[in-house]
This record gives structure tokens, sequence and C-alpha cells, in this order.
């Protein structure tokens, strides 16, 4: 639910801005109103930046994109409600927030080792399958643009993390996914849903004992100086899909729309060409500052692993639907 606090932050939008965001106009400019919960210096802070970039050029500054990152405006569970109010135009939420929207399928993307690597992934949210999921939005009231990647998480907590017995008891944060909650369960881990903002807090007080998080969440955001331990096990993987209001999109004159489209479509290149990059570098940085010791599954780690997380797949088939988890790995095996 919208606070006051976060909904005072619009006091000054235009009544046609929160009419279920019908564009609204400042100085004969579209005011798209682009809300995140990451750094800017993340894969993802850096494409919404890109596209910001890119839109007031290709639309001849008719639009004025205005971003907000590391939840100046919402946190984790506010911005899809504020999305569908039209308090916001934009936003580039995890595909995990789609569940509790009633859209499940999304987190088909949240199940453990079901990518292998960027290859397996493209091939999915390149293809028909994530054309066909985003489609699924369009009945909530949202368009679906484009997918954004982060990258392959890593574990961490203050105790090493070698193999599965080693989460037996840990409060590890979770965002809010009943898929992600059905691993840490697997795993022995105790669960635990918390929003974005709060992480580091919760883990340099021990509200939490550990996370999992792709490097570049994990570095920007600090959490290596609150953990002493990691490990880079690639389990799953985090993505964005970049999604806008349905009727503020169908209520743009065309040519804007087609300038939009073109800006969107060269900063998804653009995040997903930097993704990995930026992902390894934080790593590295993470690693040489020395406050958090790493460990890289060996094959033999990283097969049992695999193994007892692998019952999750068919625990979740119902929620998720076993027809979209095979399509995604028919996709996968072409």
């Amino acid at each position: 639910m919208l606070t006051r606090r976060s909904l005072a932050a619009f006091a000054g939008a235009t009544a046609l801005a929160l009419s279920f965001a019908v564009p609204s106009y400042a100085q004969d400019k579209i005011i798209i109103k682009f809300s995140h919960v990451v750094a800017p210096d993340t894969p993802k802070g850096k494409a919404a930046a890109k596209f910001e970039e890119l839109a007031e050029l290709y639309t001849n500054g008719a639009v004025d994109v205005e971003v907000y990152p590391s939840s100046q405006l919402y946190k984790d569970k506010e911005e899809m409600e504020a999305l569908q109010l039209g308090a916001v135009q934009m936003l580039a939420p995890s595909l995990a927030k789609f569940g509790p929207l009633g859209v499940q399928d999304f987190e088909v993307f949240d199940l453990p080792f079901i990518f292998s690597d960027y290859e397996a992934l493209r091939k999915v949210t390149q293809g028909d399958v994530g054309k066909l999921l985003l489609a699924k939005l369009d009945d909530k009231g949202i368009t679906g643009l484009g997918y954004w990647d982060n990258g392959f998480k890593i574990m961490s907590a203050n105790s090493p993390l070698k193999t599965p017995d080693d989460f037996l008891g840990l409060k590890m944060r979770i965002q809010s996914s009943k898929v992600i909650e059905a691993t840490m369960n697997k795993l022995g881990a105790v669960p635990q849903v918390m929003a974005f903002s709060e992480v580091y807090q919760a883990l340099q007080t021990g509200v939490v004992d550990g996370t999992e998080n792709p490097p570049s969440n994990m570095y920007t955001q600090k959490m290596n100086e609150v953990q002493t331990h990691a490990t880079v096990s690639n389990h799953g993987y985090l993505g964005y899909a970049v999604i806008v209001n349905k009727q503020f999109w169908d209520g743009l004159p065309e040519d804007v729309r087609a300038g939009l489209d073109k800006a969107m479509a060269e900063a998804t290149d653009y995040a997903n060409s930097i993704a990995k990059d930026d992902n390894d570098a934080a790593l590295a940085a993470m690693k040489a500052a020395g406050t958090t010791e790493f460990h890289d599954l060996t094959p033999e780690e990283r097969a049992v692993w695999i193994e007892a997380l692998a019952p999750v797949h068919d625990e979740m088939a119902e929620r998720i639907g076993a027809e979209t988890i095979a399509a995604v790995k028919a996709a996968i095996s072409q």
C-alpha cells in the first residue's frame, strides 16, 4: 500500500498524471516518471539513464524522462501500485514482482539453475516465450516493453556456504517470490522477505544472516562490508521487465511512441551488453576489498546444489504453470 509520505512526493503532479496515467504535460512536454529501487551505477541504473537520453533525443524533445533511482519515490512493494494508479509512468521491477500481481508465470525466471548461462537466457527473453509472458500483463493495465539483465546471483552470509547443509537455520533475505522462498526452504534456511533498500542495515544488525544478489547489487549497496563469506553459485537469475502504464502508453501520439520504442530497443541492447561486465567488475572489486571470502563452486559441488534444488521445479509447477515451465525449457533446448 502507498504511504502518505510516498503519495506526498507527487503532491505537485497534475491531476491528469494521477488519473490512470493519461499523458501529463509540463511546458508542452510529456513527462515520464521512471522509478526504480537500485543505485544509479548498477546495470539497471545505467540503462534507465541511457533510456532517458535516447527518449528525449528520438522524440525531438517532446518527452521529458525523469529517473528516480534508489527508492527515492517508492520501495519494492509500493512501486507497482504507483504505476497502476498513474503516479509514475514507467518501472523496471524484478521479474519476481509479477507473481503478487497475479501473473505467476514470470516466477519461472526464479527457478534455481533453470538457466545455465546468458545464451540459454536469451533464447527466452529475446524469443516468442518472452513476448508471450509480457503480453500477459495487458490485463493488469500494464504494457511490457522489454527485458533488462541484472545478472546471475551469488549467496552471501557470515559463514561459509559450500554445501546445501551450510544454509540450515540461516535467516536469508529474499525478495517477494514464492519460488525463491521454496528454494530457501529446500536448503533448510529461513526466508525473510524484505525491501531491497532495507537489506544493508538488516545484515549489519543481524536481523538477517545472509542474502542472494548479483555482484553489482551486493557491491553498490556495500553488502560485502557486512558479509564475511560469499559463494559464486550463479544459482538463479535476476532480471527486470521494463513496463509502462498501458493507458498512458496507448494514449501517446503515434510518432512519440515510435520514438520511445526505438529508445527502449537501444537502451535494452545497452543494458544487456553491460550487465555481465559490471557484475564481473563488482565481483573483482569485492575480492580486492578483502572484507568477504569468496568461494567458487567446484563442478562437483555445483552438481550437489543442482540435485538438492531440482525438486523446486516440480513443486512450483502448479503455481507457475507447467506449460510455462515446459515452454521455457523447450526454448532453451533449441
